[in-house]
């Protein structure tokens, strides 16, 4: 698989130009061209689940490929940008799917039997998706670059260089953001 800092990085930030500019074609070729990447980032976001679970990456890519293309204001500056904001919107499809799974459970509904079954291998999956969700927001209230930060180093697996050219800062204080928002989550997610 290529990684996004192997990629051609015109040929990504021009389709996505021309997607801007309204050209359907440009959005099947991108799709041709991101969905590996999406798809990679998705089970990134997923490498610390169960094998069972109850919505899958490819569900999570789909959904979130959709919310992108349907998005009327694109102004995504290049391709890392567009892949973080990609990062961004699989955050929130999962954590969407978390709260409906618990608000389910709490009335004790279930949307199907495999549901039922894997919500219960999973365990508190929910819970720990909505409290490092939690920790993110309360971080955010401190410093929203170093959730930025998490979101495009963690979630979307990002290098440190990318991260640093998607945000315009340098690699030194995305290696510093990083490390002191791993330190504070840590920290707030054993309280």
């Amino acid at each position: 698989m290529v990684e996004i800092g192997e990629r051609a990085p015109g040929c990504v930030t021009s389709l996505l130009r021309r997607m801007q500019s309204g050209d359907r074609e440009a959005v099947d070729h991108l799709a041709e061209m991101i969905y590996p990447e999406l798809r990679r980032i998705a089970h990134a976001c997923f490498r610390s689940e169960p094998h069972e679970r109850v919505l899958q990456p490819t569900a999570v890519v789909h959904e979130a490929w959709l919310r992108l293309v349907e998005h009327q204001d694109h102004n995504w500056h290049n391709r890392v940008h567009f892949f973080g904001a990609a990062a961004q919107l699989m955050r929130r499809i999962l954590m969407d799917g978390a709260r409906a799974r618990l608000t389910a459970r709490r009335r004790g509904q279930t949307v199907g039997l495999e549901e039922a079954e894997t919500v219960a291998q999973a365990g508190g999956r929910e819970a720990n998706l909505l409290a490092l969700d939690e920790a993110l927001r309360t971080l955010a209230a401190i410093s929203t670059r170093q959730v930025r930060v998490v979101e495009m180093r963690y979630i979307a697996g990002l290098t440190t260089e990318e991260t640093a050219a998607a945000l315009g800062l340098t690699p030194r204080t995305i290696e510093r953001d990083w490390a002191v928002a791993r330190a504070w989550l840590r920290r707030h997610l054993d309280q």
